[in-house]
Parts: structure tokens; C-alpha cells; sequence
């Protein structure tokens, strides 16, 4: 497969997990990709992918500062030509406190990575994209974002103000042939969940992992990384403004109790 042959495109949070996974991905089916991250790990990403044979730069940027995202999206029109397709995937966690144990600060940057980043993606990205003739932007938002129980309330908050930016977006972009959607990850092994899968492994406890979604497991980040290349490619030439889970079910039911597969419910 060849889908992005000729194809420009940013990924933030290139350095690691999802971000990483699709980097490699992109370039492995013909594009030309800049790996943006915040640490040098970048730089890993674009070795990996040149190794490879494929076509990538690095840049350190703060996903959430906008100078650094015009310097990102100047980078992609300068180096490949112009831009198709961005990935604003950088995001942080902000732990796991309540919501009257968390501090304001936590909150504000939680918000601005989060959210303010996917934001000035689409605003300096979609009309790059669009004097190409249009393209795909994805921002990666989470189950975390669709109901509460996935994440802290400043992590879903955020990650439902990215839901609803890709709607809008998709909205404000009519008659520009850019789409923007969604992709909302269910609990998914990347740096940020790393210490739980960690601890698992450890503790053997891998068969807990994920134990509430139907397929009873966590996510690798090539299974995500995949969707967010559908996403972006003409195969989803007609998906827009959507918020697509990937998680295992997760997000599907409502709580219950649950009733094993072959067994009769008591």
C-alpha cells in the first residue's frame, strides 16, 4: 500500500506511542512526514524511518504555543512542497485527581496541550491544506472525552473540548475539502499509561489490563495508529466531523453486570 505517496504531513507527538506508530506508518506507505514531540525523542522517530528508507524531519515544538506550531507547519511546506495532512496527537495526562483536589495550574495546562493545541493546528494547518486542494486533519481526543470513567475530569474535559473542535472545525471548514475528525483511544500502551502496564507485567497481572471492554485487553499503539491513517487517507474520504472510539467496546454499554461469555446470567 502506497497511500500517502506525495503526501505532506505532521504528526505531534511523534516521538513516542501513537504518535511514533504513525510516523513510521505514514512514511512506510510513501509520506513525506515531520515528526514533531517536545523531547528529542524526534529524532528516534525520524532514524527509525529513514533507516527504513522513508522520508522524515524532526523538529522540537511545544504543541501548545503558536509560534511553535506556525515554525511546525512552515517546516512542512518549506522541506516537502506544502502540507496534506497534519495529526495533532501531543497530549498530556494531568493524573488522576478529583476534581477538588486538582490545582487550577494542573487544569490551565492540561487545557492548553490538549486543547489549545489541536486548536492552533487546524487554525494554521487547514489552510495549508486546503491551497492543496484539501486533505485530513486528526486530533487525538478519548473515550476519556465521550463519558466520564476514562480519565481525570481536567483529562476528559480536555479531551471532550477536542471532540467537539473537530465538529466544529469540520463545520467551519465547509466547501474546503479538509476534513477533521476525531480519534478517541481507549486505554492503549504508550509512555503515558506505561507505569500501569508496567506494574502489571510485574505484579502478573496482565489478564486485569483492559478487563472492562469486551476484548478484555489494552490497545498496542500500531492498532490506533492504523485508524488514524484511515482517517487521513482517501479511504475516509467521507467521514467528517465524527469522533471515532477505539477501544475495545469500551465505550459502548452503559454499566452493568457483566455476564461471561457462555454463561448462563444469574
Amino acid at each position: 500500500m502506497a497511500r500517502f505517496t506525495n503526501k505532506s504531513i505532521i504528526v505531534t507527538g511523534g516521538g513516542s506511542g501513537i504518535g511514533r506508530a504513525a510516523s513510521i506508518l505514514f512514511a512506510a506507505e510513501g509520506g513525506s512526514v515531520v515528526v514533531a514531540d517536545k523531547t528529542t525523542a524526534a529524532h528516534d522517530t525520524v532514524n527509525a524511518i529513514t533507516d527504513a528508507g522513508g522520508t522524515a524531519v524532526a523538529i522540537e515544538m511545544d504543541a501548545g504555543v503558536e509560534e511553535d506550531v506556525i515554525r511546525t507547519v512552515a517546516l512542512a511546506v518549506d522541506t516537502f512542497g506544502g502540507l496534506d495532512i497534519a495529526f495533532a496527537n501531543a497530549g498530556i495526562s494531568g493524573g488522576m485527581a478529583n476534581i477538588f483536589d486538582t490545582d487550577v495550574a494542573l487544569i490551565a495546562e492540561v487545557l492548553r496541550v490538549n486543547v489549545i493545541g489541536p486548536y492552533l493546528m487546524v487554525k494554521h494547518a487547514a489552510p495549508k491544506i486546503a491551497e492543496r486542494g484539501g486533505g485530513a486533519l486528526v486530533l487525538t481526543a478519548s473515550v476519556a472525552g465521550i463519558r466520564s470513567g476514562a480519565g481525570s475530569p481536567a483529562y476528559s474535559a480536555s479531551k471532550a473540548g477536542v471532540i467537539s473542535l473537530a465538529m466544529t472545525s469540520a463545520q467551519q471548514l465547509s466547501g474546503s475539502n479538509v476534513r477533521v475528525n476525531a480519534l478517541c483511544p481507549g486505554l492503549t500502551e504508550t509512555g503515558m499509561t506505561k507505569p500501569t502496564f508496567d506494574y502489571a507485567r510485574e505484579a502478573g497481572k496482565m489478564d486485569r489490563v483492559g478487563r472492562l471492554n469486551p476484548l478484555r485487553r489494552g490497545a498496542q499503539p500500531e492498532e490506533l495508529a492504523k485508524v488514524a491513517l484511515f482517517l487521513a487517507s482517501d479511504d475516509a474520504s467521507y467521514v467528517n466531523g465524527q469522533a471515532i472510539a477505539v477501544d475495545g467496546g469500551l465505550s459502548s454499554s452503559h454499566p452493568v453486570t457483566k455476564q461471561e461469555y457462555g454463561r448462563t446470567a444469574v
